[in-house]
C-alpha cells in the first residue's frame, strides 16, 4: 500500500469494529442472509435518511440505475439526457434498456452537467434526465426540475458518489422522481461488497422496482414480467445500518479535509482547485483538481500524468476520473460524437487529478501531498 492511499477503509473499520462485528454476528446466528430484518430495518432507516416515504435496496449502485429506467418503462425508442463525465454505469444502463444516451457537456467549475445546455438536446425522443452528482456536489437541481417539467420528463439522480449531500439543504436522492445509490466500498458510505438502493416518493415506483429486482414476481412462483436478481444481502444491510449512524460525522471530517485541502493548495501556480456551486454541498467523494498550464508541446494530459508518476515514485496515490469521456468510448462511437464536441469534458479529461480523500487522512498526510505536488510541479 502507498505511504499515502487514495482511501484507507482499515482506517474505518478499526474505529468502529466491535460494532460491526456484533451486528455481522446477529445475522450469521439467525440464519436469515437473504432479505428479512436486517434488510427491512436497513432500508426504512435510510429512507428516513434521505428524507423519502420508499427505499427499495438492491445489489448495485448501477442495478439500481436499471430497475429505475425499467420501473419508468424507458427502452427502445427513448433518449435519456446525461453526462459524459462520470463512470460507464450512467450510461451503460441506458443501453441495456434499449434507449440511447444523449451526451450534454459539463460545467468546467463543477464537473456536473451544464444546465445551460440542456433544452438544446431535448427531442421528441427525450424521456429522462440522469444528473450525477459527481464527486460528492450535488447538481443545480432546481434548473434541472424546471426544466424537467416543462418538457415533462423524469429526472433520475445518480448519487452514487454523493449520499448525505444537499441541494437548498434538501437532500440529494430526494430531489428528482428516484435517486440511485451505490454502497460500493469506496462510497461515503460504503458496505464490504456490492450493494446499492432506490429511493422515490411514487408508491409505484416502488411497487415496480420490488418487482423487477426479485424475477418479477410478487410472490411464489408466478413471474410477471422480465426481471433480474438483484437483492442486498442481510450481512451487508447490516454492515450499513451500523455505518448509517456514522455517515454524517465522515461528511464532516471529508469536508475539513477539503478544507484544509484549499488552505494548503491555494497559493501554489499550476493547479486549479476545486469549486462548490452556490446553493449546493458537497460531501467529497473525492478532492480532485486540475492540472493547469500546459505547454502546446505536450500531449493532453501529458502534464498531469508526469505529475502522478512523481507522487506515485514517492508513495503518494492519486487517482484519475475520469481519463477518457464516455462520448468518446470505443463503446459509443456508433453514436457518432466526434473529438471537440464537448470541449469540457474533454478538457476535464486531461487535467482531472483526484488527491488522496477519506475521513481519517491526517494534517500531516496532507502535508505531504502538497510538498509533494509543489516538487513535481517545479520539475516539470
Amino acid at each position: 500500500m502507498p505511504k499515502i492511499p487514495p482511501l484507507d477503509l482499515e482506517r474505518q473499520f478499526t474505529a468502529i469494529q466491535p460494532e460491526i462485528s456484533a451486528a455481522v454476528a446477529s445475522v450469521l446466528a439467525s440464519g436469515n442472509y437473504v432479505g428479512g430484518t436486517a434488510v427491512t430495518n436497513f432500508e426504512q432507516q435510510f429512507a428516513q435518511y434521505i428524507g423519502t416515504h420508499h427505499c427499495i435496496s438492491c445489489n448495485s449502485g448501477t442495478d439500481a440505475l436499471y430497475l429505475a429506467l425499467r420501473a419508468l418503462k424507458i427502452g427502445p425508442g427513448d433518449e435519456v439526457i446525461t453526462s459524459p463525465f462520470t463512470f460507464i454505469a450512467t450510461a451503460e444502463v441506458i443501453s441495456r434498456v434499449g434507449a440511447t444516451p444523449v451526451f450534454i457537456d459539463i460545467d468546467p467549475k463543477t464537473f456536473n452537467l451544464d444546465t445551460d445546455r440542456l433544452e438544446a438536446a431535448i427531442t421528441p425522443q427525450s424521456r429522462a434526465i440522469i444528473p450525477v452528482h459527481l464527486f460528492g456536489q450535488a447538481a443545480a437541481m432546481s434548473d434541472l426540475q424546471s426544466i424537467a417539467a416543462t418538457h415533462n420528463l423524469y429526472i433520475i439522480e445518480d448519487c452514487a458518489q454523493a449520499v448525505g449531500a444537499t441541494w437548498k439543504e434538501q437532500a440529494i436522492g430526494s430531489l428528482g422522481h428516484v435517486g440511485c445509490f451505490s454502497f460500493y466500498p469506496t462510497k461515503n458510505l460504503g458496505a464490504c461488497g456490492d450493494g446499492g438502493a432506490v429511493t422515490t416518493n411514487d408508491p409505484e415506483i416502488r411497487t415496480q422496482i420490488l418487482l423487477l429486482r426479485d424475477h418479477g414476481r410478487r410472490e411464489g412462483y408466478t413471474y410477471e414480467t422480465v426481471g433480474i436478481n438483484s437483492r442486498l444481502d442481510s450481512l451487508q444491510a447490516a454492515i450499513l445500518s451500523v455505518k448509517l449512524q456514522y455517515l454524517d460525522r465522515w461528511n464532516q471530517q471529508r469536508q475539513s479535509v477539503a478544507e484544509r485541502y484549499g488552505d494548503l493548495l491555494e497559493n501554489i501556480p499550476g493547479i486549479s482547485l476545486p469549486t462548490t456551486a452556490p446553493n449546493a454541498t458537497s460531501v467529497w467523494n473525492q478532492y480532485t483538481i486540475r492540472i493547469t498550464n500546459a505547454k502546446q508541446t505536450e500531449a493532453p494530459g501529458e502534464r498531469r500524468d508526469l505529475i502522478r508518476q512523481y507522487l506515485r515514485n514517492i508513495e503518494i496515490a492519486s487517482m484519475v476520473y475520469y481519463p477518457l469521456p464516455l462520448h468518446l468510448q470505443p463503446v459509443y462511437t456508433a453514436l457518432g460524437y466526434l473529438p471537440g464536441q464537448l470541449p469540457h469534458s474533454e478538457q476535464a479529461s486531461h487535467e482531472v487529478l483526484s488527491l488522496p480523500m477519506f475521513p481519517e487522512l491526517t494534517a500531516i498526510e496532507q502535508e505531504s501531498v502538497r510538498d509533494g505536488l509543489k516538487a513535481a510541479l517545479a520539475g516539470i
